[in-house]
């Protein structure tokens, strides 16, 4: 693996918000920690074997190396405070790819303006290849529809904000 890769990893990883990744190879394993205060700072372990690589490249990267991760506040962007607080949150129970509709000619789920159940399906989460129904788990109206239809979403990822009824 490329040093510019490594750094992408990083800086993936720390966008993302997770806490933990491992990656393992039969040449290397890469571990990257990221602590979830306020103070955030990302570790990243990388252990090659000597047949993988000569030793003068294991000495400076086997070093920990670290990358400041941005706050919980830059990851989700600030909402108005005082319009959409009284609205419950639809989140990700999942990291996938997020889908509005159960096919390309199949209508919306929901739309802004629809009154939905607490067993309301409201999208299709795809994650390794299978696809799951989200439902509201509140019943009320959709008033914001937080992400686009066919983009990545990551585990606790707003959704959708539903005014409840």
């Amino acid at each position: 693996m490329k040093t510019t890769e490594i750094q992408e990893l990083i800086k993936f990883v720390a966008k993302a918000g997770v806490s933990e990744v491992e990656i393992q190879d039969k040449d290397f394993k890469i571990i990257i920690k990221t602590n979830s205060g306020k103070k955030s700072e990302t570790q990243t372990i990388i252990q090659a074997t000597p047949a993988a690589m000569p030793i003068q490249a294991i000495a400076p990267v086997a070093q920990p190396v670290a990358v400041s991760a941005p706050t919980q506040a830059e990851i989700t962007k600030p909402a108005a405070a005082s319009n959409d607080a009284k609205y419950v949150t639809i989140k990700s129970p999942m990291i996938g790819t997020f889908y509005r509709k159960s096919g390309p000619d199949k209508p919306n789920f929901v739309n802004v303006g629809d009154d939905v159940s607490s067993k309301s399906v409201v999208c299709i989460i795809e994650a390794m290849k299978l696809f799951n129904e989200i439902e509201a788990e509140t019943a009320g109206k959709i008033v914001k529809v937080l992400v686009d239809d066919g983009s990545p979403v990551e585990y606790d990822q707003p959704l959708f904000l539903v005014d409840p009824a």
